[in-house]
């Protein structure tokens, strides 16, 4: 399986623009009950990535203004994974730059989404589970 595999069924991206403020952002992530999203410039380019913890270590925890805008807190440092990675690539690369969310950027260069640590989770515990339904089928036959 494949991060394209993965993110064919999704109905929408999740990405804000560098000018939202941080408090439009952490609105953004409440409201659609998501922990981070691309960051796109005026041309709708992908430039960054923010998460909740962005807002927090660099915003709450440093008193600064909530009105602060996303491009002075964002994450420029960009780690992407194309739609064919294999998705045990992509949870290899997480462990590596200890992060939780990686950027699918297609080949022309093309935000097409995020995906979760706990996305690649689900989709192994989901293998585990089927590979244990059909050891246990093959052990204890129904008679």
């Amino acid at each position: 399986m494949n991060v394209a595999d993965l993110i064919r069924t999704r109905v929408q991206i999740y990405a804000i623009s560098e000018q939202m403020t941080a408090h439009e952002a952490a609105r953004y992530f409440r409201e659609r009950q998501v922990r981070a999203a691309g960051v796109l410039d005026s041309a709708g380019k992908l430039v960054g990535v923010l998460s909740q913890s962005d807002i927090s270590d660099k915003v709450a925890a440093e008193n600064k203004s909530a009105e602060i805008r996303v491009a002075e807190i964002m994450t420029r440092e960009l780690v992407t994974v194309s739609p064919e990675l294999a998705l045990d690539e992509c949870l290899r690369r997480m462990e590596k730059h200890g992060i939780f969310h990686l950027l699918v950027v297609d080949s022309q260069g093309v935000y097409r989404g995020m995906i979760s640590v706990t996305d690649l989770l689900e989709i192994i515990a989901s293998d585990q589970k089927a590979r244990a339904d059909m050891l246990e089928s093959f052990l204890y036959p129904q008679r």
